[in-house]
């Protein structure tokens, strides 16, 4: 690992085109500017981060179709083996009379 020091305004160059500019340092806070072909991809570490473990979670979860059985089971339990056939309703109240 290399370490260098820069002052707001100055630059370090990373092979023959990639440029890192500091364009301000505000206490802790320091603000860079990158310079880079398109097809280097520029990602914040903590966004790499995330994103893997974001993927290894959901790696470790069932695949949609199970998830879709398991959920066709309770909604099978939870509307009963024959809710909607004839006579199977209940009565309705008689008129005037609610509950």
């Amino acid at each position: 690992m290399l370490i260098l020091q820069r002052k707001a305004g100055e630059s370090l160059l990373i092979g023959e085109d990639i440029t890192v500019q500091v364009v301000s340092v505000d206490g802790s806070r320091v603000r860079l500017a990158i310079t880079a072909p398109e097809d280097v991809s520029i990602l914040r570490s903590e966004l790499v981060t995330a994103t893997a473990a974001n993927r290894d979670s959901a790696m470790e979860e069932a695949a949609p179709a199970e998830l879709l059985d398991l959920l066709g089971g309770v909604l099978d339990r939870r509307e009963g083996p024959d809710r909607d056939a004839p006579g199977t309703q209940a009565p309705a109240a008689p008129e005037g009379k609610e509950d």
